[in-house]
């Protein structure tokens, strides 16, 4: 009798690892569960990506600087695209910080399966937790980007150049969030895609160009023609930009139509992201 009952006790498990079926068999807990190997990947990804670099995160200062000033002469001098009035200079950088951290971030997680094949294969924790890394990981770049923005934002200030904040910073923080979320949805999106469809993966940095064009980053929401604007205003980054340039310059063309349409828009692409992610998870390894 004690023999059984301590067979029975050693095949009581804390923990069941099952296969998952269906498209909404999405286990949210154990990814909080997991918040400590999401802080390792973060920490992996940061070391790894400026290891066997002299500049390291300079380089995140360099690219939105050297952008900024290549856009201020093309755009600004020999194009003279409108900039609603404001110095073309601030214009520019405020849209190249915004899009830095989105494309940065859409273009790693997008690689999340290709990428990570390797351990993947190998031992079992829940996938989300590497996309979800690369949205951690890459607020560092943003953070750092912002800070050069208030720099030259302030010293164009102290120069007397009519730039008003408005209490819309108050919103940076949900700014961000969406950028992430929109990010960190389309990313696991296009990463489930291209376990199939290859193609992708090498048309990722030209479709992203192109989408960047396809936002107010060079110019400003206003040069939109009317009959265009209730299509251009459902790509989602358009609403954050120029909520953006509208919290730190008061200037923008922006309405809150547009805003509700923008979260719409992301919000749907997360579920579409999630959705899809789950379900490729459990055969990526037989097509990647």
């Amino acid at each position: 009798m004690n023999q059984k009952r301590h067979t029975a006790e050693s095949q009581e498990w804390d923990l069941l690892i099952k296969p998952k079926s269906g498209w909404f068999d999405i286990n949210l807990n154990e990814l909080w569960r997991y918040r400590d190997l999401v802080g390792l990947f973060v920490k992996r990804d940061f070391v790894t990506l400026y290891k066997q670099t002299i500049l390291g995160p300079l380089w995140y200062i360099i690219q939105p600087l050297f952008t900024t000033i290549v856009f201020t002469i093309i755009f600004g001098r020999v194009a003279k695209i409108s900039t609603d009035s404001l110095p073309p200079f601030l214009f520019y950088m405020a849209g190249n910080v915004v899009w830095g951290y989105f494309s940065t971030t859409l273009n790693t997680t997008a690689g999340t399966f290709n990428t990570n094949a390797a351990i993947f294969g190998k031992v079992y924790f829940p996938r989300l937790t590497v996309p979800l890394a690369t949205v951690v990981v890459n607020f560092l770049q943003f953070f750092i980007q912002l800070m050069l923005f208030l720099a030259f934002y302030f010293y164009f200030m102290l120069k007397g150049v009519p730039v008003v904040p408005t209490y819309g910073i108050l919103s940076l923080p949900i700014l961000l969030l969406q950028m992430a979320i929109l990010s960190f949805g389309l990313g696991i999106l296009l990463s489930s895609l291209t376990t199939k469809y290859k193609d992708l993966k090498f048309a990722m940095v030209f479709l992203t160009q192109l989408w960047m064009y396809g936002t107010p980053i060079v110019y400003p929401l206003s040069e939109i023609p009317e009959w265009l604007l209730p299509y251009y205003v459902l790509n989602p980054m358009v609403a954050i930009v120029e909520s953006f340039r509208m919290a730190f310059f008061g200037v923008s063309s922006i309405q809150p139509l547009h805003i509700a349409i923008s979260w719409t828009v992301t919000l749907l692409l997360l579920v579409m992201g999630v959705l899809l992610f789950s379900r490729i998870e459990k055969t990526f390894m037989d097509t990647v």
